[in-house]
C-alpha cells in the first residue's frame, strides 16, 4: 500500500512508526509525508497553485533531504491513499478549511484519482498548555476536542472524505485510560508513545488489519507494556 501525507509536523508524528509496525508483520507499506511545519490548508492551496518545491520529504518515518512540490509528489507512484489534516490551531474552526480543502481535494482527484482522500482529526494540547488557554479560551482539553471533531466532521461531508483517523479522540481515550503524558511540549506527541500509538492508530485504519499483540519496538523513546496495552486497547476500540 502507498500512502501520501500532505500534512505537516502532526503528520510527522503520525507517519514515524508507521512503515516500521508494518514492516515487523512482513508486510509492506510505502509512506511519504510532506512536511512544512504548521502548513494549514490555506498554505497547501497556496503551494499547488505555485507548484514550488516546498515540502521537505519525508519516506518512511525518515527525513530525506529532498524538497518536492506537491505535483510531482502526486504524479510519483500510484497512490492508494491520501491523508490530509488542517493546522492543528485552525482545527477548531471550519471556517478556515474552506473552500481550500475543497479546492485540495479536486487538484489532488485531478492526478491520482483513484486514491482514498483520508482525513487526519488532529488532537487538542495539554491541559494547562498556554497554547490551549490562549486558544478561543479553551478551559479544557476536551473543549477543543469538540470542536476540533465537528470541524472534521463537517469537512468529511463537504469534499466526500473516504475516512477520518481518529487521532484526537485517540489521545483522549488513551488520558481517560490512565497514561499520565502524550504531549512532549504541551502539543506535539511524545516520541515514543504518542507517535507509536498514532501509527497503531494509522495502521488499523488505513489497512483494516488489527494491532492487537503488536509488539514493535523500535522506538525513539522507551514505553512500558502498561503504556502499550493501553494504546493498543483504545486503537481496537476507534476501529472495531
Amino acid at each position: 500500500m502507498n500512502i501520501l501525507a500532505i500534512g505537516n509536523s502532526f503528520s510527522e508524528d503520525a507517519t514515524r512508526y508507521l512503515h516500521g509496525i508494518a514492516r515487523a508483520r512482513g508486510e509492506t507499506l510505502y509512506v511519504a509525508n510532506l512536511y512544512i511545519g504548521g502548513c494549514s490548508f490555506e498554505k497547501h492551496f497556496r503551494n499547488f497553485h505555485s507548484e514550488g518545491r516546498v515540502y521537505e520529504l519525508q519516506v518512511n518515518g525518515v527525513k530525506t533531504g529532498f524538497y518536492v512540490s506537491l505535483k510531482e509528489a502526486l504524479l510519483n507512484r500510484a497512490w492508494d491513499c491520501v491523508t490530509l489534516q488542517q493546522q492543528s490551531a485552525a482545527s477548531t474552526c471550519f471556517d478556515t478549511f474552506m473552500p481550500y480543502l475543497a479546492e485540495l481535494s479536486s487538484y489532488i482527484r485531478r492526478y491520482v484519482p483513484r486514491a482514498k482522500q483520508i482525513l487526519f482529526q488532529t488532537w487538542a494540547y495539554e491541559r494547562d498548555s498556554e497554547k490551549l488557554l490562549k486558544l478561543n479560551g479553551y478551559t479544557e482539553p476536551r473543549q477543543m476536542l469538540e470542536d476540533i471533531k465537528a470541524s472534521y466532521a463537517m469537512a468529511q461531508g463537504e469534499i466526500g472524505a473516504d475516512g477520518i483517523i481518529r487521532g484526537g479522540e485517540l489521545f483522549d481515550a488513551m488520558l481517560s485510560s490512565g497514561i499520565d503524558r502524550i504531549h512532549r511540549d504541551t502539543f506535539h506527541a511524545t516520541r515514543g508513545l504518542g507517535r507509536y500509538a498514532l501509527a497503531l492508530l494509522w495502521y488499523a485504519s488505513l489497512t483494516g488489519n488489527s494491532v492487537v499483540g503488536d509488539a514493535f519496538d523500535d522506538l525513539d523513546e522507551p514505553i512500558t507494556e502498561k503504556e502499550r496495552e493501553i494504546a493498543i486497547a483504545c486503537v481496537s476500540s476507534l476501529v472495531s
